[in-house]
C-alpha cells in the first residue's frame, strides 16, 4: 500500500512538472517562435533545472509535440464533455454543437497563446511533428462528426451535409473567431460571441423568420 502511494504521488509530481513545463514553453514559443525559444528559457520560465526539461521530454521538439497533444486532448475532451452532457439533459443535436461551440470559446479563452501556437502549426508542413499533429487535429473534429452523422440519422440535419468538411468547418469557424476575438475584438464578452456564433448555427443570420 505504502509502495502504490508513493508511485501515485512521483506521477503526480510528474504530471505537475510538465504542467509547468508545457505553460512555460507555450508561453515563450508563442512570443518569440520554436526556433529562437532554448531549453533554457523554458527551464528557467518553469523554474526548473535544465536537466529536468531532458528528464521528461528528450528534446525541445518532443516537448513541443506532446505540448500539441496535451492541448489537443484537452480541446477534444471540453468538446466530448458538452456532447455528452447536452445529451444527458434531453437536448438536441443543434443543442450539442451550440454547447460545444461554447465549450471550445471557453477552452481558447482560457489557453489563448496554445491556440495561437496551434493554428500556425496547422499551416506549416516541414515540422517533424506535423503527422502528430494531423493525428490529435483529427481527434478533435471526430468529436464534431459523431454529433453531425447522429443528427443525420435521426433526421435532425440534412442527409445532404458533407459531414467532414462540416465539422472542419465548425471546429475552424470557433478558432478563427475566438481569436479575432482576443485580438482586435477583446471589449467583448464570451457570451456576446457565443451568441453571435450561435446565431451563425442555427441559420438565423438572415433575417428571415420562419
Amino acid at each position: 500500500m505504502e509502495s502504490s502511494s508513493a508511485t501515485a504521488g512521483v506521477s503526480t509530481r510528474r504530471e505537475a512538472t510538465r504542467q509547468k513545463l508545457y505553460e512555460a514553453a507555450v508561453t515563450l514559443i508563442a512570443e518569440q517562435g520554436f526556433s529562437a525559444t532554448t531549453v533554457d528559457e523554458i527551464a528557467e520560465r518553469a523554474g526548473v533545472a535544465k536537466g529536468t526539461v531532458y528528464y521528461n521530454f528528450a528534446s525541445k521538439s518532443v516537448l513541443f509535440e506532446e505540448l500539441l497533444r496535451h492541448g489537443v486532448g484537452l480541446l477534444t475532451a471540453s468538446l466530448r464533455e458538452a456532447a455528452e452532457s447536452t445529451a444527458r439533459a434531453g437536448g438536441g443535436k443543434v443543442d450539442a454543437l451550440d454547447a460545444m461551440i461554447r465549450a471550445g470559446l471557453v477552452f481558447i479563452d482560457r489557453y489563448p497563446a496554445f491556440t495561437q501556437l496551434y493554428v500556425a502549426e496547422l499551416w506549416r508542413t516541414n515540422r517533424a511533428w506535423q503527422s502528430t499533429l494531423m493525428v490529435v487535429r483529427q481527434q478533435a473534429v471526430a468529436v464534431v462528426e459523431g454529433v453531425l452523422r447522429e443528427g443525420v440519422e435521426n433526421g435532425e440535419f440534412s442527409d445532404e451535409i458533407d459531414v467532414p468538411l462540416t465539422a472542419s468547418a465548425l471546429v475552424g469557424m470557433v478558432l478563427v473567431a475566438a481569436l479575432d476575438w482576443q485580438s482586435f475584438q477583446p471589449e467583448r464578452s464570451l457570451d456576446d460571441v457565443h451568441a453571435a456564433l450561435s446565431r451563425l448555427l442555427q441559420g438565423r443570420v438572415s433575417g428571415r423568420r420562419g
